[in-house]
């Protein structure tokens, strides 16, 4: 049984990271298992379909976002959208951003709302916004939409701007708006 959920994550690390390098639909299930080093049978053993194998890789990449966020939560001196920003940042800076895989994969899907890649994506988004509420609920509704558009806008503009520069100014705007606003 280990070595199955080895070769299950060893299977979600390769595609995630092929997909985000490539997008979803320009790499193929081939590609996937000659890098992975691993049969055919056994990716089906984990996945019975490519768009289940891209939903898993998705849920995992949230969950990954989201652990690497509570990590910055633990400054109880600052504002909580403060740590989350800093957060956010410093993940933008790690990964070396090729902008967000979740608005790529809605986008390379059509944004069919019936596709379960869309539903993840979808879900994600909604996740995102429902964890800064139950951090801070002080925050309004319009806040925490305003303070998503600084994460998402951040996340896209880290594609074609220097990452730093926007991190810096993800930073500051959250200063400005929330804190200092405050």
């Amino acid at each position: 049984m280990y070595q199955l959920s080895k070769k299950r994550e060893t299977l979600l690390i390769v595609a995630e990271k092929l997909f985000y390098e490539h997008g979803f639909h320009a790499i193929g299930l081939k590609q996937i298992i000659t890098e992975a080093d691993i049969a055919i049978m056994t990716l089906y053993n984990h996945f019975a379909s490519k768009d289940e194998l891209i939903v898993e890789v998705l849920k995992r990449r949230e969950q990954q976002y989201m652990e690497y966020l509570h990590r910055f939560l633990t400054d109880d001196h600052e504002a909580i959208l403060l740590n989350l920003a800093k957060g956010h940042a410093q993940r933008l800076m790690d990964i070396q951003s090729r902008g967000c895989m979740f608005l790529r994969a809605k986008e390379e899907f059509a944004g069919d709302p019936t596709h379960p890649v869309v539903q993840t994506v979808n879900r994600h988004k909604e996740n995102v916004m429902k964890f800064i509420e139950q951090l801070d609920s002080s925050l309004t509704s319009q806040q925490i939409l305003q303070f998503s558009l600084l994460l998402e806008g951040s996340t896209a503009l880290a594609e074609t701007e220097d990452t730093a520069t926007v991190c810096a100014q993800l930073i500051d705007m959250t200063e400005k708006l929330f804190v200092r606003a405050a």
